[in-house]
């Protein structure tokens, strides 16, 4: 039954997902900022279409168009934080929205309808963080709102779709989800951290790179214990002002900034003294200018995008003030698969912190990690 439930079409996982949302490779990162509050999206597609390749009969665009990358929120904030954009902010958000796409060509792939599901699984397990899947209806969108290409719209498959399926289904696999993720070998312990303390500019790199692996950036104190994280989810949270926290505020204080949205006028304050020292007028302008259009939603139930989760628990900053601190999702090596997929999934991420009684990290498990296991499975009885 768990083989059968491979060669399952993937389109099967496109019912009932939203139209893709996209930009033309053409836009500029303000049309993605601009493009992401409209959405309430944590993610947009960037596209290539040659529609100059001519019309079919119903007048609909045949030319060769393919997704070439994803961008985010924190993509934005990460642009706008290099050293040669923090003078001028607002002049950099004019740049051509191809500066922000990673050069990971495997994070986006494009599959048929009747593609497997096993197939879909190889994609991710090959570095694919989103498949792009055209819907099998003949649809009557608006061409301008939605991505059409011989009468398809495309809707795209996340990772977070795939480990549902699975968990619909999860009796098949019996009795390998209830085994521990330590005994099944998914831990993974090349983490992303950074010093409490530390400037939260300096994890910058780290941010960057959690982006492309779908995960968060520990944040430690002395002994090495999880105390919070810095994740790509919480920060798209906020909008692109959180760049002028990133660039002055300490790693846990940023946690405590993100943590309120940039709400906490201490903070805000503290922020803005800063940024006068260091004379970057232009990130001050940034902080300063107000957008019509509201800032990015958390609100949808899609799992198109991961979404914020509730926060709890206080720590003090080196700047001396009393902060909520972000709370990461853990489990611990003991804890069963089938527990940490649904934990996962009810918290809407992609990985859970893996994390011993006294707090100390011991690692680290991803969607990846999890869909390896039902694959390999599947190959022992195929």
């Amino acid at each position: 039954m768990a083989v059968s439930l491979l060669s399952r079409e993937v389109s099967d996982l496109c019912i009932g997902k939203p139209a893709l949302r996209w930009l033309p490779l053409s836009a500029t990162v303000a049309d993605a900022l601009s493009a992401l509050r409209r959405s309430g999206k944590n993610w947009i597609s960037i596209w290539n279409c040659d529609h100059y390749a001519g019309r079919n009969g119903d007048g609909v665009s045949v030319g060769d168009c393919r997704c070439v990358g994803k961008v985010c929120l924190v993509d934005v904030v990460c642009f706008l934080c290099r050293e040669d954009n923090l003078v001028r902010p607002l002049i950099a958000l004019e740049s051509p929205v191809s500066v922000l796409i990673r050069k990971v060509p495997e994070l986006v792939k494009h599959l048929e309808p009747n593609s497997s599901l096993r197939e879909a699984i190889d994609c991710i397990l090959e570095g694919a963080q989103n498949l792009i899947v055209p819907k099998r209806s003949r649809m009557k969108s608006n061409p301008k709102q939605n991505l059409l290409i011989h009468g398809h719209e495309f809707c795209w498959i996340t990772q977070e779709d795939v480990i549902r399926f699975f968990l619909n289904s999860i009796n098949l696999f019996s009795p390998t989800p209830a085994y521990s993720i330590e005994s099944l070998n998914i831990i993974d312990d090349n983490i992303l951290a950074v010093h409490y303390d530390d400037p939260a500019l300096s994890a910058l790199p780290l941010i960057s790179n959690a982006i492309t692996s779908q995960t968060a950036v520990a944040v430690v104190d002395e002994e090495g214990n999880l105390i919070g994280e810095i994740s790509p989810r919480t920060l798209s949270c906020c909008d692109e002002k959180v760049a002028s926290a990133i660039v002055t505020l300490s790693a846990g204080d940023l946690v405590a900034y993100v943590d309120c949205c940039g709400s906490p006028e201490d903070l805000v304050q503290l922020v803005k003294a800063r940024l006068e020292e260091r004379n970057l007028v232009g990130m001050l302008e940034l902080m300063e200018v107000e957008y019509s259009a509201s800032s990015m939603s958390s609100s949808s139930s899609s799992s198109d995008d991961e979404l914020s989760v509730g926060r709890n628990g206080k720590h003090r900053g080196n700047s001396g003030l009393m902060a909520t601190v972000t709370e990461p999702i853990v489990c611990y090596p003991e804890s069963s698969l089938v527990a940490v997929m649904i934990q996962a999934v009810a918290h809407r991420v992609s990985y859970v912190w893996v994390i011993e009684r006294d707090c100390s990290i011991v690692g680290i498990v991803t969607f990846a990690g999890m869909l390896k296991v039902f694959r390999d499975q599947v190959a022992i009885y195929a």
